[in-house]
């Protein structure tokens, strides 16, 4: 064994005389110095053999971690020999000289930062693992796996493995507390809720309704949460959806609070339409005549566009994605294509990448990056023998064709992918461009054009023609825009008939503002005493006591009748007739339409109610990791297999937890020994 310096308490031969020997460590108890070449030495345990870095005198290297390794049982040894060891590592007795032996502990070693100080709370480290399952998507299963309970007890030996049953009681708290934090943001909000509703598949053929709310705060911020998840056992009945909706507004009190509701066109069939108008009708105020039930999402009619053109198109993508397939599979050809890319001196800055067949905008990506590198392709068909996929030129142009109408669908849904959800102002003109754009690609000359177009415009008019005028109002409600844009887009869209357009959306906005004002009136006063007085006195009844009654009858309606003219009626036309005759803002990239309202809600205290409203609107049904997807979203095996109310605090759980909430650790989790009965 090699010897050791003085300063690090191992023992030394050659001490001084005239210095103090210090006593040895205890660890070297159970460590024996292995030299492994003349500037190296290791630490190696009697027991389990392990070697371990140990440099004389440092701190880095030094004995803290010899005696952790120890001391916290660490090393596999039994639970008794352990406890040995810990009683040996204490201090040497001292004998006071009595009777009684006394002991007095030397001063202990200064424990580091960490697991040693801190005491294990099973409680916390379950509702860990369920905010963890929730947050990745894992099985519940998983905390059953060998893999992971050998993983956790690596981690903390401590661990007490435990069933899938207890992480659900968990994740059933979270979502109680979240749920609780969200009902709270929901009473401080200044207007109504809008709903949308998706229908998710199984393959177990049932179908599940995501119906996720918008709304603003009291701050005048825009939120979107997923509110339920409800399972549907016949999806494909015209009802089903009633009682999804139904439940939805019992389990969050929105009775008379809801503003519009926005379906996926994939299910939002006349008759299903018809029976939630029915359902609305009995449990709310429908505002607009129901008409503000929205049968179509935006991101699922540019989907369903974008999908027509690519599939117009399907031979030659082929042919690029083999092209491109070629290129980046094999690290040769890659080399080969960048070495001719230089060569040639292109200018793009793009690379390649194989698009993904569930989503439509990586096929734009790939379309896009492979028509601007369209010259190296030839080039490596000269030099590479085994590459003969290559395009045309008449197919390259078409593919620029194709990419330019791709842009515009692109461009329009990129808007819903941002970090912050858009208000409905922000739609209007990119569906008009939209619309217009492929107007004009009909009337084209070339035939080429034409024909790729026109299903395109035919899939999108069905949109258009459904949510204009909605997407119309909203932009009306943005001060930078108001009905001018109306008026200069509708002409170059409608024609002749424009006049007749701009008036829809000018009269709707006149009846949904009175509606607003509606509700501001007083409520009409019943004289219950009067009413009880004409019931006793119609026991003696005579005619000059019918004149009587009849005159109470009438001043109800006066003083009802009074409360509208004395009401500024005229002055609340004027209010909207003001906003829109008052000047244009200048149009600013970054602006926030709710918060220009809640400074003017003084000059517009009934327009700014009916703004709030209007700009929460959802124009899409799908997540913004959705906005793209070629098909409808499918419930995995994992969790179509789970209880409906589990299935629920998992989805909405998910959604809620994104954003951020105090975090604190419920008062179960402050004892181990507490015992908390949580019913799924």
């Amino acid at each position: 064994m090699g010897s050791l310096p003085e300063n690090d308490g191992a023992p030394n031969s050659d001490v001084q005389p005239n210095k103090r020997r210090r006593k040895k460590s205890i660890v070297w108890e159970h460590f024996t110095i292995e030299t492994v070449d003349a500037d190296c030495t290791r630490a190696c345990c009697n027991q389990c053999k392990k070697s371990f870095a140990y440099i004389s005198g440092s701190k880095l290297a030094g004995t803290s971690h010899l005696r952790r390794h120890i001391t916290l049982g660490i090393c596999p040894v039994s639970k008794h020999n352990l406890d040995k060891d810990q009683v040996a590592l204490a201090p040497d007795a001292k004998i006071n000289g009595s009777a009684e032996a006394t002991v007095r502990p030397r001063r202990r070693f200064r424990a580091t930062p960490g697991c040693a100080t801190m005491s294990f709370d099973q409680e916390h480290c379950n509702h860990e693992i369920a905010k963890m399952i929730i947050q990745h998507d894992y099985s519940l299963r998983m905390v059953e796996d060998s893999g992971f309970i050998d993983f956790a007890r690596a981690l903390q030996p401590q661990y007490n493995s435990v069933g899938s049953n207890t992480i659900q009681e968990h994740i059933s708290r979270i979502h109680s507390r979240e749920k609780q934090n969200l009902l709270s943001l929901l009473a401080g909000s200044p207007g109504r809720i809008c709903l949308s509703l998706d229908l998710w598949t199984s393959d177990q053929s049932l179908g599940y309704v995501i119906l996720t709310g918008q709304f603003v705060d009291c701050d005048w911020k825009l939120h979107r949460r997923i509110l339920n998840v409800v399972m549907l056992p016949y999806p494909d009945s015209e009802v089903a959806f009633n009682q999804a909706v139904a439940a939805c507004l019992t389990d969050w009190s929105l009775d008379n609070k809801l503003f519009t509701l926005t379906l996926n066109e994939s299910f939002s069939t006349e008759n299903v339409r018809g029976n939630l108008r029915g359902l609305l009708s009995c449990n709310n105020k429908l505002v607009f005549n129901g008409q503000l039930i929205i049968g179509s999402c935006y991101a699922r009619a540019l989907s369903g566009v974008a999908q027509e053109a690519l599939a117009s198109m399907s031979k030659t993508i082929h042919k690029v994605r083999q092209s491109v397939k070629y290129v980046v599979t094999s690290r040769i050809h890659q080399e080969k294509f960048n070495d001719l890319k230089q060569k040639l001196q292109v200018p793009s800055s793009r690379s390649l990448a194989i698009d993904d067949l569930t989503n439509w905008s990586t096929a734009y990506e790939m379309l896009t990056s492979a028509f601007e590198l369209r010259e190296v392709f030839p080039c490596l068909g000269i030099s590479d023998p085994e590459y003969r996929i290559t395009p045309s030129v008449e197919e390259w142009c078409q593919v620029e064709t194709l990419c330019r109408y791709l842009k515009l669908l692109y461009d329009a849904a990129s808007i819903l992918t941002t970090e912050t959800y858009p208000t409905a102002n922000m739609f209007f003109h990119e569906a008009y461009k939209i619309q217009l754009e492929l107007m004009h690609a009909v009337l084209s000359q070339d035939i080429f054009v034409s024909n790729l177009t026109r299903p395109l415009w035919e899939k999108f008019n069905r949109y258009w023609n459904d949510c204009n005028i909605i997407l119309a109002v909203a932009a009306v409600m943005d001060p930078r825009f108001k009905m001018k844009l109306i008026e200069f887009s509708f002409p170059k869209i409608y024609g002749e008939d424009a006049k007749t357009w701009i008036g829809v959306v000018e009269e709707g906005l006149h009846d949904l503002f009175l509606e607003y004002v509606v509700q501001t009136l007083p409520p009409p006063i019943f004289m219950e005493e009067a009413a009880s007085d004409s019931i006793v006195k119609s026991e003696i009844s005579t005619e000059e006591d019918l004149l009587s009654t009849a005159d109470d009858a009438f001043t109800e309606f006066d003083i009802y009748v009074s409360g509208i003219e004395n009401y500024p009626h005229t002055r609340s036309y004027m209010e909207l007739d003001a906003y829109l005759q008052e000047d244009l803002l200048p149009r600013v990239q970054e602006f926030d339409a709710l918060g220009w309202w809640r400074l003017n809600r003084s000059r517009y205290p009934i327009l700014s109610k009916m703004a709030v409203d209007i700009l929460c609107i959802p124009v899409s049904t799908v997540s913004a990791e959705s906005i793209f997807d070629t098909s409808n979203k499918k419930m995995d095996s994992s969790k179509s297999n789970l209880r409906p109310a589990t299935l629920e605090a998992l989805i909405c759980s998910k959604d809620w937890m994104q954003y951020k909430t105090p975090e604190f650790i419920p008062e179960e989790f402050s004892s181990p020994l507490a015992v908390v009965k949580t019913e799924l």
